[in-house]
C-alpha cells in the first residue's frame, strides 16, 4: 500500500484521483477549499483531508517531515487565466512559489519518494498557430498563469536532472467530467453548457453565451482518461524528467459539441452568439504520441465521454429532487 499526497485534492481532477487511489492506498489531501469541495471525496478510511494552503510553508514542511510519501501529485493551482491577469502576485504564489517550495521540501525530507507529478497546462503553448501541439512545439505563454505553469514545469524537470528528484510533468488540455463545478469562474465550457441544459430540462429560462461563431475547437479529454494518464506517468520509468501532453488527439468545435449534447439530451439549447473575446485561442489540439509511447490510450471519444457525463448529471438531478 503506497502513501500518496495530492495537493488540490478536493477539486475536480484531484478528488477523482484521490478516490481512485483510495481503493488500495493511503491518500492525504491538502486543499484550501477555495475551489474544491470536501464532498467530492469518498468517505473512506484511506483518505485523510487537511484544510490548508500549499503556500503555507509551516504546514507543508510539517507534512513532508512527518510523512514519507511514495507519490506526490501537485494539482493545487489558481486555474484561471483571467484571475492571473487580475491578481498576478497572489496567483503567482500558488502557481509558482508553492511548486518551488515543494521541490525544496522534497529535496530535504523525501529521500524515498518514487515520483512527483506536476500538473501544467496547454495554456503554455499560447497562440502559436501550428497544430497539433507537441511537447517540443513553440512555447508562447501569454498570461501570468501560463508563464507560472511553464516556469514551474521547467523547475520540476530540472530538479530531476540537477538533484535526481524523481519528477514528471503533464500538460492538461480541456478536461471534463463529473464533479466539475459550473459555478466556478475556472470551469470548463462543457460543465457550463451542461448546467444550462439542466436549467432547460427544469423548464427554467436559459441560454448559452457563445463568443464567436462556434468554429473554435478544443481537445476535450474525459476525466477517467486523465486519471489513467496521471497514474501511468507516475509509475513509468520512461517518464522520469519528462513532460507529457494529456488529451485525446482529436478536437471538436463548439457548434458540434452543442449539437452532440442536443442529441444526447433530446433537447435544443438556445445559443446567444457574442463577438469573439480578444485573447481567446481559436484552436487547440494535442499531439499525444509521446504519452502513447509509454502506454496511454484514451478510452473515451467525445461522444462516449459526454454520454457518461450526461448520465451522471441526470442521476444527480434525480437524487436532488
Amino acid at each position: 500500500m503506497n502513501n500518496i499526497l495530492i495537493t488540490g485534492g478536493a477539486g475536480f481532477i484531484g478528488s477523482t484521483l484521490a478516490n481512485f487511489y483510495s481503493k488500495n492506498h493511503q491518500v492525504i489531501v491538502v486543499d484550501d477549499l477555495s475551489m474544491g469541495n470536501k464532498n467530492n471525496l469518498d468517505h473512506s478510511d484511506n483518505i485523510r483531508f487537511i484544510e490548508g494552503s500549499v503556500t503555507d510553508f509551516s504546514l507543508m514542511e510539517e507534512l513532508l517531515k512527518t510523512n514519507q510519501f511514495d507519490y506526490i501529485f501537485h494539482l493545487a493551482a489558481v486555474a484561471s487565466v483571467a484571475d492571473s491577469v487580475e491578481r498576478p502576485v497572489e496567483t503567482h504564489q500558488v502557481n509558482f512559489d508553492s511548486v518551488f517550495q515543494l521541490l525544496e521540501l522534497i529535496r530535504a525530507h523525501q529521500a524515498d519518494l518514487k515520483r512527483l507529478v506536476f500538473t501544467s497546462s496547454a495554456a503554455v503553448y499560447g497562440d502559436e498557430p501550428t497544430l497539433p501541439k507537441a511537447e517540443e512545439s513553440v512555447i508562447r505563454p501569454l498570461t501570468p498563469y501560463a508563464i507560472d505553469k511553464f516556469a514551474a514545469e521547467k523547475y520540476v524537470v530540472d530538479y530531476y536532472h540537477l538533484y535526481q528528484i524523481p519528477t514528471s510533468a503533464v500538460r492538461f488540455f480541456n478536461v471534463y467530467g463529473p464533479k466539475q463545478n459550473p459555478e466556478s469562474p475556472y470551469s470548463g465550457v462543457i460543465s457550463i453548457i451542461m448546467d444550462r441544459y439542466k436549467k432547460l430540462l427544469n423548464k427554467e429560462e436559459t441560454s448559452f453565451t457563445m463568443f464567436g461563431d462556434g468554429s473554435q475547437s478544443r481537445d476535450f479529454v474525459f476525466i477517467e482518461d486523465v486519471v489513467q494518464a496521471l497514474d501511468l506517468v507516475a509509475t513509468s520509468n520512461a517518464s522520469l524528467g519528462e513532460v507529457y501532453n494529456v488529451g485525446t488527439g482529436t478536437a471538436i468545435n463548439l457548434n458540434d459539441l452543442v449539437a452532440t449534447l442536443d442529441e444526447l439530451l433530446a433537447s435544443e439549447l438556445p445559443v446567444q452568439n457574442q463577438p469573439e473575446r480578444s485573447g481567446d485561442i481559436k484552436y487547440s489540439l494535442a499531439d499525444i504520441s509521446k504519452i502513447k509511447a509509454i502506454g496511454y490510450e484514451p478510452k473515451h471519444t467525445i461522444k462516449a465521454g459526454l454520454e457518461k457525463y450526461v448520465s451522471y448529471e441526470l442521476a444527480q438531478e434525480k437524487s436532488d429532487l
